[in-house]
């Protein structure tokens, strides 16, 4: 039998499902009450004498059991767990207390949706996901239960969908104390509660069922619920030990392998992930005989945040101020700096604090690329309103691909022509999904790498993002016309990226640069060469701009682009004396004198710009993902935070 409770203007009803109709229950009879023995009796007399017959299509079904007495979700299927480990990187050798006894934590009873419902994304989360399972409901009481009598108090099955927020989990798994808020946003049940004679099970007695996930129409994954290696009789006389169970206490097997998205993450390769789950995604799950369960998933408010508490072993925060000199204030917000030109800045410039800039002409205007999250593009575009209500945003140029330049795009006008080089335009689409930046925020990479991650880029919200293509590409160069103002885009690159904008502003002498400039805080080339860095900023000269906005860091002149060619000239011949002398590249970068560039923020920097050095020199250095070269950098910077040690002498 499947039994169902569905909504009606007095409350909720209960009902056992004939086809497409509802046979109900009396009236005030709720399902948790007939779990046991008299279960299929109460569901026959509904179908032979029900208290109404409604359409299945006419009613709203909620939750077969909307409010269970307690909710626990198990981790029956250790390929699961393998499969998660490896997609973060860690060894799938579990542990011999995964063989030894099976797992669970309570979930919260008071979030179970029903299978239709919207399910609200976790708050504060980038990182959402969904987990197809299958659930056990408890008919009958019991207490220290053997596998065989606990298999017996089982009164049915329903789909049971765990909705995860991967990143609280990662943040969350580091106190060590078990799940919390990453498992605390919603739990499906349904669409019914199916009694166990209609369901097939294997020759060693485990439930064999075919499971499948969906999302928005394509497929996720799909496996067989036989594939448990600890039974639903195995957790639930586990759980039993020393505990009473009672009537509609709910056991999720754990994840089915295959059918969530975070087994579908390969850490070494982010650009192939599809991406978490965001609003307005599709979730469908179904499992033979239990149904489908289909759900579209909602953003929420964002969290109130929580200030940290004070680590007393921690050493004092360094101070971070940009060391360049500007003529104009370098305040957050808005600036004129040219004849209907104005910068938007964001001190202090070092990762994910960059500049945006605003060209206006007649009855329009262009914007020079968005913001690292929404809430920094909003509080821009806001900003900015000033200007844009009498001269709206026409164009948008994106000087090159990273997140702190194109994460806000979704926010600008539909009718707002979105412009970017055509190399730009192909590492938007290779790049990882933008979310997966707050990695960078929640994961664990060790006592070095982690600290220096979480005070680069601990401050930036990476939820809700969703990349907007440029709608419109270049070679090299193109002029736009702005409200009949000439406004001319050169692709300079690759250097910081494989292509690097500038936006030159001839009528007022300003040139905006993209990341080919960082003033006052050290540049990085991850795509390079260094000479081709070099000839970016001879070319910025010969333009002749009065005036020109970084990409980072205060607003500057011809001196600005001087200096940042002039470290890669330094830089240049470092390496490339390092290299004469056999030295390997950490060595060269460990060693470095930097003189005179030494104060500028970001000096850990050295370490990718020695590293490009290198593969230019000889290219069969050893490639290392951004990871290993952060995990360099912050240990360059952690080695030049350390005090030298005192040398042995008399007091």
């Amino acid at each position: 039998m499947r039994f169902v409770t569905y909504a009606t203007v007095d409350g909720d009803r209960a009902g056992v499902l004939n086809g497409d109709r509802i046979h109900a229950l009396p009236e005030g009879t709720s399902l948790i009450e007939l779990l046991g023995p008299t279960l299929r009796q109460a569901g026959r007399r509904a179908l032979t004498d029900p208290a109404e017959v409604v359409a299945l299509a006419d009613v709203t079904l909620k939750a077969p059991l909307p409010r269970p007495p307690s909710l626990r979700d198990c981790l029956c299927f250790l390929d699961h767990l393998r499969a998660c480990r490896k997609a973060v990187g860690e060894s799938e050798t579990l542990e011999r207390t995964w063989y030894q006894i099976p797992a669970f934590y309570f979930a919260n009873p008071a979030t179970v949706v029903g299978p239709y419902d919207e399910v609200p994304l976790s708050p504060g989360s980038a990182w959402c996901d969904f987990e197809l399972e299958i659930g056990a409901v408890i008919g009958t009481a019991g207490r220290d239960l053997t596998p065989e009598q606990a298999e017996g108090r089982i009164a049915g099955y329903t789909l049971f969908c765990d909705w995860s927020a991967r990143d609280l989990q990662s943040l969350e798994g580091q106190l060590r104390i078990g799940q919390a808020k990453g498992k605390d946003g919603a739990t499906t049940l349904g669409p019914w509660l199916v009694t166990p004679d209609e369901l097939p099970f294997g020759p060693d007695g485990r439930l064999a069922l075919q499971a499948r996930a969906e999302v928005n129409g394509e497929l996720v994954g799909a496996g067989s619920t036989d594939a448990m290696d600890w039974s639903f009789g195995d957790v639930i006389s586990y759980a039993s030990r020393g505990v009473e169970l009672q009537p509609g206490d709910v056991f999720g097997s754990g994840t089915v392998p295959g059918c969530c998205l975070l087994e579908h993450l390969d850490i070494g390769d982010l650009a192939a992930f599809r991406g978490w789950l965001k609003d307005g995604d599709v979730v469908s799950l179904r499992a033979e005989g239990l149904g489908e369960v289909r759900q579209t998933v909602r953003a929420g408010a964002p969290p109130h945040p929580l200030a940290a508490r004070p680590d007393p072993t921690a050493p004092p925060r360094r101070a971070r101020v940009n060391p360049a000199a500007s003529a104009l204030p370098y305040t957050k917000g808005l600036h004129r700096v040219g004849e209907a030109v104005w910068a938007w800045l964001l001190p202090d410039g070092g990762y994910g604090w960059s500049n945006t800039g605003l060209i206006a002409g007649d009855g329009a205007s262009l914007l020079v690329d968005t913001l690292y999250d929404l809430p920094l593009t909003a509080e821009m575009l806001s900003g900015i309103r000033p200007v844009t209500d009498h001269h709206p945003l026409s164009h948008a140029v994106l000087t090159h691909a990273n997140g702190d330049h194109t994460h806000g795009g979704q926010l600008l006008p539909g009718s707002a022509c979105v412009i970017a080089a055509e190399g730009t335009a192909h590492e938007m689409r290779t790049e990882m999904a933008p979310e997966m930046t707050a990695a960078l925020q929640v994961m664990d990479l060790g006592p070095t790498l982690t600290p220096y991650l979480r005070d680069r880029f601990g401050r930036f919200d990476f939820g809700g993002i969703r990349l907007r293509a440029p709608d419109r590409t270049f070679d090299r160069r193109l002029t736009v016309d702005v409200g009949g103002r000439e406004v001319r885009l050169l692709d300079l690159g690759p250097a910081h990226t494989e292509a690097d904008t500038v936006v030159h502003v001839p009528d007022a002498g300003v040139l905006f640069a993209g990341d080919l400039l960082f003033i006052g805080c050290t540049p990085i080339a991850w795509s390079g060469p260094l000479a081709n860095w070099i000839a970016a900023c001879d070319a910025m000269l010969g333009l002749g701009a009065s005036t020109v906005v970084p990409g980072h860091g205060p607003v500057t002149d011809a001196d600005g682009i001087r200096a940042v060619r002039d470290y890669f000239g330094h830089i240049v011949e470092q390496a490339d004396a390092a290299y004469a002398k056999g030295l390997d590249f950490q060595e060269a970068a460990f060693g470095i004198d930097l003189g005179q560039y030494a104060h500028w923020l970001d000096a850990e920097r050295v370490v990718v710009n020695i590293y490009r050095r290198y593969r230019e020199i000889h290219a069969d250095q050893a490639v290392l993902d951004r990871f290993a070269l952060f995990g360099l950098m912050a240990e360059w910077d952690r080695r030049r935070q350390s005090p030298a040690p005192r040398k042995a002498g008399r007091p």
